[in-house]
């Protein structure tokens, strides 16, 4: 099949969220130090998409991953584990022909310049998916399709895919996009930076960090990166420690949107202070907090917090998964005022706590 015919409704489902991209198996380092010098590596699995599904799936929502991987155990790996927290992997594809992707990282902070990863995706299974080789009832089966830049960087084919995904057309489920503005996997000149662009434009939701937009486009700041990226009901700017700013238009009706029709309403919402373990996976965590409570109906300012929120529980623990606090102990969270929400602290262990006074530490 080349492509969902044009006027394709979507069934009824019960799925929240679809999420198609590349996973990969990642070797996670068992000591500080460059990749030279670590003895040994512990196996652990990676890929963005996967990661939000796999939040959502552990915050009790219904999700999705649909992907492609080697006829090999490194995809075995992927699938069962990704299965494991309660992800539907049942659309997933393998390749008998192409391999699982790999990669090496060391345990330094990605931000640092000692930080190195060594990726073998290059011709893997997942950079063969295209648009005549998914399965598109399954990747529209959901109220939500979420997608990421990551995967039009992998070959013209992905890249042909998300296109027809983003495509505009009756009965399309919300799509949201995660730029995730990766230099390395692009292939020279400046293709990336029109490419995400364009594709950030055609999509309902949207995630951007502010750093990567200065990066990719050039443009500094949440106001000149919205007149840049119009179309989206929906731009979540991620700041970093400066929190996140959501600018929030004409949202279309459904169980997944709010303020339909209305003025556009901009919205910053403070990020938590944090004693960060390791500074891996939170933008994924950010993106599957904001989405859970999209899917809840909250209002946008309690969308961005749950964001934080599962942003806070992944930085607190060494890999890019982890447990998500329980959804009544962040929603209690979610509901402290101002003053209180700018006092508030996490640290490791905290999404297990039970009382305020065990969650909250002041400076």
């Amino acid at each position: 099949m080349s492509g969902p015919a044009a006027g394709t409704a979507v069934a009824a489902t019960t799925t929240d969220v679809v999420c198609l991209g590349e996973s990969m198996v990642t070797f996670l380092p068992s000591q500080p130090g460059r990749l030279a010098d670590v003895p040994s590596f512990g196996r652990g699995i990676g890929g963005a998409e996967s990661n939000v599904a796999c939040a959502l799936a552990a915050a009790g929502h219904r999700a999705a991953w649909v992907g492609r991987v080697g006829a090999d155990g490194f995809g075995d790996h992927l699938v069962e584990t990704i299965a494991s927290y309660g992800v539907d992997t049942s659309a997933v594809r393998r390749d008998p022909f192409r391999p699982t992707g790999i990669y090496f990282r060391t345990a330094t902070d990605r931000g640092t310049d000692t930080h190195e990863v060594a990726y073998y995706r290059a011709g893997s299974a997942a950079s063969a998916m295209s648009p005549a080789n998914v399965p598109y009832e399954e990747l529209f089966a959901g109220r939500i399709l979420h997608l990421s830049g990551i995967t039009a960087a992998l070959s013209g084919d992905c890249l042909a895919l998300l296109r027809e995904l983003t495509a505009a057309r009756p009965g399309r489920p919300l799509v949201s996009f995660d730029v995730n503005h990766r230099p390395h996997l692009w292939r020279g000149g400046d293709a990336d930076a029109s490419v995400l662009l364009e594709l950030a434009r055609r999509a309902d939701l949207v995630f951007v960090g502010e750093d990567e937009a200065e990066e990719a486009w050039g443009i500094v700041g949440a106001e000149a990166i919205r007149a840049a990226v119009p179309e989206p009901s929906v731009l979540v700017v991620k700041r970093g420690s400066a929190g996140a700013t959501v600018f929030a238009s004409g949202l279309r009706p459904g169980p997944c949107s709010s303020n339909a029709g209305g003025a556009e309403v901009v919205t910053h919402v403070p990020a938590l202070r944090v004693d960060v373990v390791a500074a891996v996976g939170a933008g994924d965590a950010f993106a599957a907090g904001f989405l859970s409570a999209t899917l809840r109906g909250l209002p946008v300012r309690d969308r961005a917090r749950h964001g934080h929120l599962m942003a806070a529980a992944v930085l607190t623990v060494p890999g890019d998964l982890t447990e998500p606090p329980a959804r009544d102990h962040a929603d209690r969270l979610v509901a402290l005022d101002d003053d209180a929400w700018g006092t508030l602290r996490l640290g490791p262990g905290w999404t297990a706590a039970d009382r305020a006074s065990e969650e909250v530490r002041t400076p």
